[in-house]
């Protein structure tokens, strides 16, 4: 049996490269949703409902692209015919959304938005799927974590990117930000635009320079294995669940914490940032004002973007200093704070700040958890168990998508700053019951 190849350093760039599109397209996805929405008159009360395309699209398409991607094989490759189609499908719908505004002949404008939301996470996820797996088929075990770090940053890079586009369009080129009622900005409508093209282009990147090995190549590697084997086992999905080891319950505690808090971020940060700093009302959506604090959101999360970044850097070290439960659970009260920092604060410009400690809490939550249940789980059902674990993301979500519209209604008066508190104080707990994992591995 013959080892993987070595690649060099700008072999693992390309390989990985793709992702910066992704991302870019995530990010506006992130930072601009809820701001279309409202433009194209969506209630503050049901924007979070609209958000639910995201986890649902993740809880379904993920694993299903994952175990079909395992079975192909066809002129493209193994994983490029997935991530090609997903980017085609996804430019398609990055630039029919915030036109939606066109088919007022055929439907509400708004319905059109959410189905091009929904379809647009859906292809996002086809194409960001396959590729985790693509790096893991063609590097090495030695060159592992110099090809994840990689991906790492290229996912930041493309979400810090993504992020500040509409504010560079506005700010620097004069692009104009307002809209009339039922309409879209041009900001917004030429980001979506460009992000598109960034993602085409970063995925043809990575299939014109890398090739997928065959499957006779693959069984060739002394570390292949058998996947599909692995995790067709005869257990089935109720017996794996049922013998699950205590740590993935754990963390599915911390994670729901976690992502019930990113997820409220997500739908209300706009509107929340829009009341508390420029003054605007909860009907106000198509105000100068309200987009103004809309590409402001965009600025401070490119900022969380660039600090989980550079904090990614740091956490192993932290890590070898402490432990990996220590830096979760400190990471998560960072971001708790961070967030509870986003009420308290006048200045609009001091949300950079609030953004370290989101940042510190992000680039954990995409690691640490992982990486602990890695070492807990059999090494034939890695497959099957990052699968289940995958309901930890998305679940929370859902729910918070349900309740969110809800919680602003009646508790807080439709004041979505005090959802951001909500999730400084989740995020905050979930640091509490992090410190009681089971972790035995530094």
């Amino acid at each position: 049996m013959s080892k993987k190849p070595t690649l060099s350093f700008w072999q693992i760039w390309n390989v990985s490269f793709g992702f910066l599109g992704v991302q870019f397209g995530f990010a506006l996805q992130n930072a601009n949703v809820s701001r279309i929405l409202s433009n194209l008159g969506a209630d503050l009360n049901n924007i979070s409902l609209f958000w639910l395309a995201a986890p649902i699209m993740g809880l379904i398409v993920q694993p299903i692209v994952g175990s079909a991607s395992d079975r192909t094989w066809n002129r493209l490759g193994r994983r490029f015919p997935y991530i090609l189609g997903g980017a085609l499908v996804s430019i398609a719908a990055m630039f029919f959304m915030p036109n939606a505004s066109i088919v007022t002949s055929v439907m509400p404008p708004l319905i059109f938005g959410a189905m091009m939301l929904a379809l647009m996470d859906g292809s996002f996820n086809v194409t960001f799927q396959p590729f985790r797996s693509l790096v893991s088929d063609m590097l090495p075990e030695e060159q592992k974590n110099v090809g994840y770090s990689i991906q790492s940053f290229l996912i930041n890079a493309g979400a810090v990117l993504g992020s500040v586009l509409p504010y560079v369009l506005t700010n620097w080129l004069g692009v104009s930000n307002v809209a009339p009622d039922g309409e879209v900005p041009n900001s917004v409508i030429w980001s979506f635009y460009i992000g598109g093209a960034v993602l085409i282009s970063s995925v043809l990147v990575t299939i014109f320079t890398t090739k997928e090995y065959s499957p006779e190549q693959m069984k060739e590697f002394a570390e292949t294995k058998d996947v599909e084997a692995e995790v067709q086992t005869k257990e089935g999905f109720w017996s794996v669940l049922k013998n699950a080891p205590k740590i993935m319950w754990q963390l599915a505690v911390v994670q729901f914490l976690a992502w019930f808090a990113l997820y409220l971020m997500w739908a209300y940060c706009t509107s929340g940032v829009a009341q508390h700093y420029w003054g605007t009302a909860p009907e106000d959506s198509n105000s100068q004002a309200f987009n103004e604090a809309g590409n402001w959101v965009g600025i401070i999360f490119g900022a969380y973007g660039l600090f989980a970044a550079l904090y990614s850097l740091l956490m192993p070290k932290l890590i070898k200093m402490f432990s990996r439960k220590v830096v979760y659970a400190a990471s998560l009260a960072a971001g708790g704070l961070g967030f509870i920092s986003m009420v308290l604060f006048k200045d609009p410009n001091m949300l950079i700040v609030s953004m370290i400690g989101i940042g510190i809490a992000w680039a954990a939550i995409l690691a640490l958890p992982f990486a602990i249940l890695s070492n807990a789980i059999p090494q034939k059902k890695t497959g099957v168990y990052m699968g289940i674990f995958n309901f930890t993301v998305s679940v929370p979500q859902i729910m918070s998508g349900l309740l969110g519209g809800f919680i602003l209604k009646h508790a807080f008066d439709n004041n979505a700053i005090y959802i951001l508190a909500l999730s400084g104080v989740s995020m905050i707990l979930g640091g509490i019951f992090a410190m009681t994992i089971k972790d035995n591995v530094k």
